[in-house]
This record gives structure tokens, C-alpha cells and sequence, in this order.
């Protein structure tokens, strides 16, 4: 990545109707913008609004471009972009399963705990890990296991709110 590339987390509240996740899709990647991460679920089944989530990288030129393009869409309501907003707190989940005996097996715990991350499967040989909290912290640990055993990761992709009492 070139120095003038930065990684974004925009959130875009939508009509939650059919075709709306296909039409935000298709505007990155009819412009060969890569996506990184994308989590979507119903936030008001009242109102049917939808809350997207994108991490994307791009040049300061190019994610101003999304935002723009994004604001241009029918069904979308608001695009918010969270790594430009100071008020923003970004989580995401991972199950990590690690495999290993003998002191591979204590270290990853004591990592695990160090981690916060907590056994939600135990075998003889193995432990599937679940871990929540920025996504830096997810890569960390995930590292940290790499040499313990490291056998599959599954990422849920990240999910942002404001901080205060203000809605998106």
C-alpha cells in the first residue's frame, strides 16, 4: 500500500428492500474499488433500514469519491465515514481454531486469556477461541497463534457506532 493509501470504515444506512446490497456492491466494483470487509443486517424492522458496513482502502481523492457515489444511490439514507469521524468506535468477532498438545496448548491458552479471547469449543487437541474487539487486536492474536497451531479463522467483518447519544 503507497503511503497515500488509507483504510476507511463507512457505514450506510439503506431502505432495507431487494437489490439495494447488489446496487452498493456494484458501485465499487464497477470502479475496481476493493472492498475489505462488508457486514449488513436489519437495524429497524419499524422504519426497514438496513446499516451496510464497509472497510475499504483508497487515497484520500478516491474514498471521498465512494462517499459521494455511495450518497447518490436511491434507497440510501445516510453514508457515514467513521475513520474520518473522531466519534466512532469500530468492533468486529472472530472464531480462531487452534490445534495442539503440550505446552502449544498452554501457551494459547494464557494467550487467549491475555487477549480476553474465550474457549467456546474444547477438544483434546484442539480449541476454537472467540474473540471481540478492534480489528488490530484480532490480527494480533491471530499472529500470536500462527506458531501455537493456527488451523482456521472465521471474521464476522466490521461493525461501527457513534459515540454519545446521537444516532447515525
Amino acid at each position: 500500500m503507497s503511503a497515500d493509501v488509507e483504510r476507511h470504515t463507512l457505514t450506510v444506512l439503506v431502505d432495507n428492500e431487494a437489490g439495494v446490497l447488489a446496487r452498493v456492491v456494484g458501485l465499487f466494483s464497477g470502479r475496481g474499488y476493493n472492498i475489505e470487509s462488508l457486514t449488513v443486517a436489519e437495524v429497524d424492522a419499524a422504519s426497514r433500514t438496513s446499516r451496510i458496513s464497509i472497510v475499504t482502502s483508497g487515497t484520500p481523492a478516491v474514498i471521498a469519491q465512494i462517499e459521494a457515489q455511495l450518497g447518490r444511490v436511491v434507497p440510501v439514507r445516510k453514508v457515514t465515514n467513521w475513520t474520518s469521524t473522531r466519534g466512532g468506535i469500530e468492533r468486529e468477532m472472530a472464531l480462531i481454531k487452534v490445534a495442539g498438545t503440550g505446552e502449544k496448548r498452554v501457551e494459547a491458552l494464557r494467550m487467549a486469556d491475555a487477549f480476553r479471547a474465550r474457549p467456546v469449543d474444547t477438544t483434546h487437541t484442539s480449541f476454537v477461541f472467540e474473540i471481540t474487539g478492534a480489528p488490530a487486536k484480532i490480527d494480533s492474536f491471530i499472529d500470536l497463534m500462527r506458531p501455537l497451531g493456527l488451523v482456521d479463522v472465521s471474521r464476522t467483518g466490521v461493525a461501527a457506532i457513534s459515540r454519545g447519544p446521537e444516532a447515525m
